[in-house]
């Protein structure tokens, strides 16, 4: 029986990326809240930690790839009006 083909491990890590950036903001909303109790408000602060610590491995896993796709020069992209790339 053949296996079904996975996404591509990119695709996967921008729904984790996301995912965890949800998280992340919800986590930021409950404590700004501040109606939880210390223990909580110390677990989430922990979660939130790692989170963030796991979006910035993302994020720098995405830009070695783009060095990498762009030769080693990592540039910025032509934007106009941040809608997208600017298109001659």
């Amino acid at each position: 029986m053949a296996k079904a083909n996975p996404s591509p491990s990119g695709e996967s890590s921008i729904a984790s990326f996301e995912s965890s950036l949800k998280e992340l903001e919800a986590i930021v909303q409950s404590m700004e809240a501040g109606e939880a109790p210390l223990e909580a408000a110390l677990a989430s602060y922990e979660r939130g930690v790692a989170l963030v610590r796991q979006c910035q491995e993302t994020l720098a896993a995405v830009e070695r790839k783009l060095q990498v796709l762009e030769n080693g020069t990592l540039r910025d992209a032509d934007l106009v009006d941040g809608d997208g790339p600017e298109r001659p």
